[in-house]
């Protein structure tokens, strides 16, 4: 890899910030309590009002520790093991290692844009400063003209291009579902919006996360270079998105929270998506030098 010191230091230090981060999550008790809050748009919204989430809803405060959970027993460890395979010269943990890093791109973007303003804003500024430019040299370290070449002959490039465009639509439609409903009744602003200034991930997930998803399941069933580079790479960053979603759904459960059909659909999806990882790794063919 021909910039493995500088995403070795970037490496470290997203790891020490994000355990940071995400304990501080996961442990921080401080504030008085829950507590209900009129919104400006006269909604009764109920708050949180524990530890660095405390001004943010119950039902998204609880979304963010599940989340944070995740990071901190799953996401975290599995950076460190690619990272720690990566550089003894396997293609397979590059990937992984590109995925885990793409997770944590996108979790601080959402933290940054989405967290109620606390302590830990400039660590999530930091981690995603640090992920963005950890995830870009990874991703330009890859020798794509050779990559179609290292993938078998009979890998399902069909079934797996063509899930991720069925699971980017299906998602599409569920968050079209919240937005559009609104805007045709003339109320304009979904229940989902609660006391948030806007709806940021179904925003970016519209805007930029679905169709790059999209138009990598259209390039890895025309057998083009650049599916077979972001298809491996979103699917076990899908994967890692599920489980956490997983996670965010027992949460809302765990409070009340109506979680139906969501809580058969997101793990469905999760599964397929942990399916597809592994089929398409297992089809990757190990070179005999990686550059």
């Amino acid at each position: 890899m021909k910039h493995k010191k500088t995403i070795r230091v970037l490496v470290f230090c997203i790891v020490v910030m994000a355990g940071l981060a995400a304990g501080m999550g996961i442990f921080s008790k401080q504030g008085s309590g829950p507590f209900e809050y009129q919104s400006i748009r006269g909604k009764t919204v109920n708050i949180y009002g524990k530890g660095i989430y405390q001004h943010m809803s119950a039902e998204v405060a609880v979304q963010g520790i599940a989340q944070d959970y995740v990071t901190f027993f799953i996401g975290i460890p599995l950076l460190l093991i690619a990272f720690i395979w990566a550089a003894k010269g396997s293609l397979k943990a590059r990937f992984l290692q590109a995925v885990t890093l793409g997770y944590f791109l996108v979790t601080y973007l959402f933290y940054t844009a989405m967290g109620m303003y606390n302590v830990m804003f400039l660590g999530y500024v930091f981690l995603l400063g640090t992920s963005f430019f950890a995830f870009t040299l990874t991703m330009v370290d890859f020798d794509l003209a050779q990559l179609p070449s290292l993938f078998r002959e009979n890998t399902p490039v069909r079934f797996a291009g063509g899930f991720l465009i069925f699971n980017t639509i299906s998602i599409a439609l569920l968050w079209l579902s919240i937005v559009v409903p609104p805007l045709i009744d003339g109320t304009v602003f979904p229940a989902e919006l609660e006391h948030y200034t806007t709806l940021i991930v179904q925003g970016f997930d519209l805007g930029l996360l679905l169709p790059i998803a999209f138009v990598s399941g259209l390039l890895l069933i025309r057998r083009k270079p650049f599916g077979f580079l972001l298809v491996p790479v979103y699917f076990v960053f899908l994967s890692l998105l599920m489980t956490a979603l997983t996670a965010k759904i027992i949460a809302m459960a765990m409070v009340g929270v109506n979680v139906f059909p969501v809580v058969i659909i997101i793990p469905a999806f999760n599964l397929t998506a942990i399916f597809c990882s592994i089929i398409l790794l297992k089809n990757l063919i190990e070179p005999q030098t990686v550059s």
